[in-house]
């Protein structure tokens, strides 16, 4: 016999299939939805759908973007010879806010995992190439996480990038390894960036 009426049933494993999300904390939002005014519900659903409906990826750079071109690629003021390469679109936000970073991004949309069957194809790194053969970029910064596919990453795109005579150069390890940039504070990744070094 099912504990909870099937519309809250549905609705805690829709919640559980996003990620950090676990049973308990499913089960509390649920509820939370299920108390909260008809209007504030409604609210988040719209949010939700204006998210698919609305949001797509930059052609250039592949951030998150509500038209063609995402507003740092349109940004005039932006240093178009310096590239930091990420993984997530919400590596971008981190970065712009510890601010200090005046240049353009690339987001790879994740690592090379052999172990999850991430290749080099499952990446935005065939974009990244096409821009640089483009000409016009001097340095391209790798930002990615310091995990052992981070490492792996920086290390595949060096040796794609060098051949290119475009600098490389890779974030300072003022990130704990292991971490996600996403839950660094402001200070230490903009101490990363400064303290960069070449491949």
């Amino acid at each position: 016999m099912p504990t909870f009426a099937e519309p809250l049933t549905r609705l805690m494993d829709a919640l559980k299939s996003l990620p950090g999300v676990g049973a308990k904390s499913a089960q509390r939002m649920a509820f939370h939805v299920l108390k909260a005014r008809r209007s504030e519900v409604e609210a988040l659903a719209a949010a939700l759908l204006e998210v698919k409906d609305r949001l797509a990826l930059c052609s250039t750079c592949f951030n998150i973007a509500e038209s063609e071109t995402c507003p740092i690629c349109a940004d005039p003021g932006r240093e178009r010879g310096l590239i930091c390469v990420v993984e997530e679109p919400g590596n971008v936000g981190v970065i712009e806010r510890a601010g200090g970073f005046r240049g353009l991004y690339h987001v790879l949309h994740g690592s090379l995992s052999p172990l999850h069957g991430v290749g080099p194809e499952q990446l935005k790194i065939v974009e990244l190439m096409a821009r640089l053969r483009g000409g016009g970029i001097r340095e391209v910064i790798i930002a990615t996480n310091p995990t052992v596919d981070g490492e792996t990453t920086a290390t595949h795109l060096g040796s794609l990038i060098k051949p290119l005579g475009v600098e490389v150069s890779r974030i300072a390890m003022g990130l704990p390894v292991g971490s996600d940039i996403d839950y660094v504070d402001e200070v230490t990744v903009s101490r990363a960036l400064s303290g960069r070094h070449k491949l």
